[in-house]
């Protein structure tokens, strides 16, 4: 028998879980609220093309959050599939962004059907491409898939 002072915020996150995994589940988790205590928390939200994602934002303690932060937006990196136009997952942390990464855009060949010839004309489908790309990223939404959500809180299962 083991007994430990953790957070709760450390039982929620993912705890139980890794706890049933490691020992198969033969290990049992009771716990008693032994208090409050001030702590130096912050709030760590997560921007997706940016767009606050609410279902995504943790409240961390401040030594753990970029951290935390590196490591979501690493996970989500993976999670989200590709778009059309290039996509930013950032961790906010009071309006500083502790952590980035970048979802490359999928590219389509428009230049396939130009043989030879002079170099102007693919120039003028590339400048074209990128002005559409830039007009969907203004306008585009990035659908964040449910099992995304799921996978990207278990971050202890690297």
């Amino acid at each position: 028998m083991l007994e430990y002072k953790l957070p709760l915020n450390e039982v929620v996150f993912d705890f139980y879980d890794r706890l049933k995994s490691i020992s198969r589940g033969y290990a049992s988790f009771d716990y008693n609220v032994d208090g409050y205590k001030q702590e130096d928390l912050v709030k760590l939200s997560i921007l997706v093309n940016g767009e606050s994602v609410d279902a995504l934002a943790m409240i961390v303690h401040k030594s753990a959050a970029e951290y935390r932060g590196r490591q979501l937006c690493e996970r989500l990196k993976t999670l989200i599939p590709r778009q059309m136009f290039k996509i930013a997952i950032q961790a906010v942390l009071g309006g500083k962004i502790i952590a980035a990464e970048h979802l490359s855009a999928m590219r389509k060949d428009v230049t396939a059907k130009c043989y030879g010839g002079d170099i102007s004309r693919k120039k003028k489908l590339l400048d074209k491409q990128k002005k559409g790309k830039a007009k969907m990223r203004a306008y585009g939404n990035v659908e964040i898939p449910q099992s995304a959500f799921i996978a990207a809180l278990k971050m202890g299962d690297d």
